[in-house]
């Protein structure tokens, strides 16, 4: 197949998703071809049937913002109908299935060289839990799920969300976010090991959390988590990524007296040496669809802690891969930190359950529900 990917092409776990599933499909015979406005940065490294067209955005004094959204649909045509595409996939509804659809339509209206290119939709998260419930966005993504020719959702949690929400009876097949388990997996080599004793030169055990730092990852409840933690056991804490809320994440830990055992460590692309001399990852965020991050801790063999919203216990199985505890409740995720650091024979199988929950997300599993979706939307 000759497939159009467009996605946002930032660290968020969208896109991500988007390029990793490009990219895997790429490597099964596929002809992948993506469409943004930069190049995704996860597309590192050369594979021969991967094409990336970027979408010129030209700025005009009439327009006081970029039309993006329209240059996105010209771009979709452009490329449909010189690479004869056979099917057009947006992550992220918002503006992507709406250039998607405007892209399809063009096409189809062509009188001298129609194209009935089909568009399929994959739902994230904040595009429906948050920006999608804007005022002025929401009669469009509506609009645009409906007219999709095919949607899917990364989680039964969003599955459900979108149908309440929208109060749409549009089929929405559940396809959960995958992982290359043979990439993410512990390391224990001489390597990780003095990373390790850098991180933590007495032994101590290590927390970890990785994020955007926007509001709703709750990050501060990271760091409150850990100061509780640290009364009872002797450990440190890694903070990866940025955001709007790193400062003030850095002014309570100074607060708090433990700005010293913990380290910002800003974007980070070593992630796979990171989780690896991590013993507990947390994840107590006020929204989350799926939670690839958590994922990718447990595929690392990390028990996660986490809060109990949206896709999270689908993915974290309570006391099976980790613990999992109300909003806020900052009391009881340091409670379940303390008791897996302090039982061994416990964190040992809960670690062990997390890798075999991430082996049941593996790319090779999850990839082929895409090929079969993709075949059903194109043949229907």
């Amino acid at each position: 197949m000759k497939i159009g990917i467009t996605c946002y092409p930032t660290y968020g776990g969208s896109g991500v998703v988007a390029t990793e599933l490009g990219k895997a499909l790429a490597l099964r015979g596929h002809e992948i071809h993506f469409i943004s406005y930069a190049m995704p940065t996860r597309l590192n490294g050369f594979i021969d049937n991967i094409f990336y067209h970027e979408v010129e955005i030209n700025s005009y004094p009439l327009f006081e913002f970029p039309l993006y959204s329209i240059a996105l649909a010209s771009k979709m045509v452009e490329v449909t109908r010189f690479y004869e595409l056979d099917l057009l996939h947006a992550h992220y509804a918002i503006p992507h299935a709406t250039s998607a659809y405007l892209a399809r339509e063009i096409l189809k209206s062509e009188t001298n060289n129609s194209i009935d290119i089909k568009f399929i939709t994959t739902l994230h998260g904040t595009d429906i839990t948050l920006t999608g419930l804007e005022p002025s966005f929401l009669p469009t993504m509506k609009f645009s799920i409906e007219k999709s020719d095919g949607v899917t959702a990364v989680s039964k949690f969003l599955k459900d969300k979108t149908q309440q929400q929208y109060k749409i009876d549009k089929e929405i097949e559940v396809i959960p976010n995958f992982i290359d388990i043979n990439n993410y997996k512990r390391e224990n080599d001489e390597k990780t090991k003095c990373f390790k004793k850098n991180l933590a030169p007495n032994g101590e055990k290590i927390l970890v959390h990785t994020s955007n730092f926007r509001p709703l990852k709750r990050v501060q409840d990271v760091i409150k988590v850990f100061d509780e933690v640290k009364k009872k056991v002797d450990s440190k804490l890694i903070l990866i990524g940025d955001g709007p809320e790193r400062s003030d994440c850095e002014r309570l830990s100074r607060e708090l007296d433990i700005f010293d055992d913990i380290k910002f460590m800003g974007k980070q692309d070593a992630l796979v040496e990171l989780l690896s001399v991590s013993d507990i990852f947390l994840i107590p965020s006020q929204s989350e669809s799926f939670g690839l991050s958590a994922l990718e801790a447990m595929a690392c063999g990390v028990p996660v802690i986490s809060s109990s919203v949206g896709g999270l216990p689908e993915l974290n199985l309570h006391g099976e891969t980790g613990y999992i505890a109300e909003i806020g409740d900052v009391d009881r995720m340091a409670k379940y930190t303390i008791e897996l650091l302090t039982n061994q024979k416990r964190y040992d199988m809960l670690s062990k359950n997390a890798r075999k929950r991430a082996e049941e997300l593996s790319e090779d599993n999850i990839v082929p529900m895409y090929e079969n979706f993709y075949e059903k939307i194109i043949g229907g």
